[in-house]
């Protein structure tokens, strides 16, 4: 698991999605789960935690954004964001994306995995087209949180009407297939870092794979943002 004086505000993290979630279920009257996949804020207290962070590793609190985050796109005119880091001269020094699924895997994991594709190919797109100007590239994360439960680990039938699926699909499960998305993200250079974090309710959690650990993620942060003090002076 992550750094141990992050251990408390992580495991706070997570007790705080499931009652978010449950609240939004019991206030929308909706008896499906579609509510609580669906519904905003379940991750913000991983966007605090996050802050936190960012803060220790010398960022000043007015550079660090978590509400109306748009940045220019490429293909489309901008995107709202989870959360950035602006330094004073305007440089854009890091970008995360929460997300959450618990049920209705196969409804959603297709749209999980567009939304992290494409929201990656439009920033870089936008920075090579030189839209954020005399700066490195940004640190960009992803993290997902997933529920583990019957649903999520069992083998997914692949719908191969006409060609087969690769070979690692093969017997995937939900939470597998999560744990290829990420990694593929990761080699594929669309995102620098991935966090992969199951959750089976409020007090159970753990990291997915150890390649996509709470605590690489958050060493890859730590260690950007400790690269990048001279943008804060």
């Amino acid at each position: 698991m992550a750094h141990h004086q992050y251990q408390a505000a992580i495991a706070t993290a997570v007790k705080t999605f499931w009652q978010i979630k449950q609240e939004q279920k019991r206030s929308s009257g909706d008896s499906t789960n579609r509510g609580a996949v669906t519904g905003g804020k379940q991750m913000d207290a991983f966007a605090e935690l996050f802050r936190k962070i960012a803060i220790e590793c010398g960022v000043p609190d007015d550079c660090i954004f978590t509400k109306n985050n748009f940045i220019p796109g490429y293909f489309r005119s901008s995107k709202d964001w989870d959360f950035l880091i602006v330094s004073p001269r305007y440089k854009l020094i890091a970008v995360m994306e929460f997300k959450s699924q618990i049920g209705s895997y196969g409804n959603n994991f297709n749209n999980r995995t567009e939304e992290a594709l494409g929201a990656a190919v439009d920033l870089w797109t936008a920075f090579r087209d030189n839209q954020f100007p005399n700066q490195q590239a940004p640190w960009v994360g992803y993290m997902m949180l997933i529920g583990k439960d019957g649903h999520s680990t069992s083998p997914v039938r692949n719908n191969e009407s006409h060609f087969e699926v690769r070979p690692e699909f093969k017997g995937a499960s939900y939470l597998d297939r999560y744990t290829i998305l990420g990694r593929k993200l990761i080699t594929e250079r669309h995102y620098t870092q991935v966090s992969l974090l199951w959750t089976a309710d409020a007090n159970n959690y753990g990291d997915a794979a150890d390649d996509l650990s709470m605590e690489r993620y958050i060493n890859s942060f730590i260690a950007y943002l400790n690269g990048c003090q001279d943008d804060f002076k």
